[in-house]
């Protein structure tokens, strides 16, 4: 005989075979437990370590810490395409508050008003000059003004290790330790390598450069140095227990920048990227082989 239970539908009973109870508890329980996961881009933008691919729509407020540098690399732009497309000039100064416009692609850029100089004419000669005063040296992106600059211990720069074995393009690796996370162009995994290692252990830069970003505002990357090695070229070294350079300084390849730790992961590794023009590529085709 079929065993039946009474079961509440509304303001009333109703007979209902024991499996066709189940059915229906079970469905009950699977529609409380699912769920649907929403992403407050408004926040993540902010305070992400790095997005995955290219933004290229919406804005970013500038936060005290931020360089251009440092948002480019966390929103996957290259940093001459950034400045460019938010028209801002050498030597590259942002302040906290300003407005950073992702809209269009990456190497697009936004129109600017040039003012134009007036001309004048030189009394003694007769020739014409312009009166506007010579254009300053290019500098590299430099903090928001008001932000104070954040003390670190700096090591002191040392001529250039000819011992360690470089690539033919002249990089070498970052520290010594075993390979335990590689890159992959899925656009959701890893977006360089990471080596394990000792903490305390040195972290080197990979070539010659000067440090655009050293501080621990990027979620997910710790305590976080960048080098500017060209125009097209820029590292990443992250995870670190202490820094040593400073944004500004001059570092030769082989110099220690860093000591190795495990600021924003859950072991002692170096996490190290490379990207070219903004994006990131696998440093295993740049690093010498082991």
């Amino acid at each position: 005989m079929a065993i039946r239970q009474w079961i509440r539908m509304g303001n009333g009973l109703i007979w209902l075979p024991a499996i066709a109870v189940g059915v229906l508890l079970a469905g009950c329980t699977s529609t409380q437990k699912s769920s649907v996961g929403v992403v407050d881009r408004n926040h993540s933008g902010a305070n992400s370590a790095v997005q995955r691919q290219p933004v290229t729509s919406g804005q970013y407020r500038v936060q005290r810490g931020d360089t251009l540098y440092s948002i480019a690399f966390r929103f996957g732009w290259d940093w001459k395409a950034l400045a460019a497309r938010n028209g801002i000039p050498a030597p590259y100064v942002i302040r906290p508050g300003q407005i950073i416009r992702f809209d269009g692609q990456p190497g697009q850029t936004r129109p600017t008003a040039v003012a134009t100089a007036p001309v004048v004419t030189n009394p003694r000669t007769g020739s014409s000059v312009s009166s506007r005063p010579p254009a300053p040296p290019q500098q590299p992106p430099v903090r928001p003004q008001s932000q104070p600059q954040k003390t670190v211990a700096t090591a002191p720069v040392s001529a250039p290790n000819t011992s360690i074995p470089r690539s033919a393009a002249g990089w070498v690796w970052p520290a010594n330790g075993p390979l335990i996370g590689r890159f992959s162009s899925n656009g959701s995994l890893n977006k360089g390598i990471d080596i394990a290692g000792e903490l305390g252990q040195p972290v080197l830069a990979a070539s010659d450069g000067s440090v655009v970003y050293a501080g621990s505002g990027l979620r997910g990357y710790g305590e976080l140095v960048i080098i500017k090695h060209s125009d097209t070229y820029v590292s990443a070294y992250g995870h670190n227990r202490r820094l040593l350079v400073r944004e500004g300084q001059q570092v030769k390849v082989g110099q220690t920048i860093a000591e190795m730790g495990s600021t924003g992961t859950d072991r002692v590794k170096l996490h190290f990227e490379i990207r070219r023009q903004g994006k990131p590529v696998d440093p295993l085709q740049y690093l010498p082989r082991r």
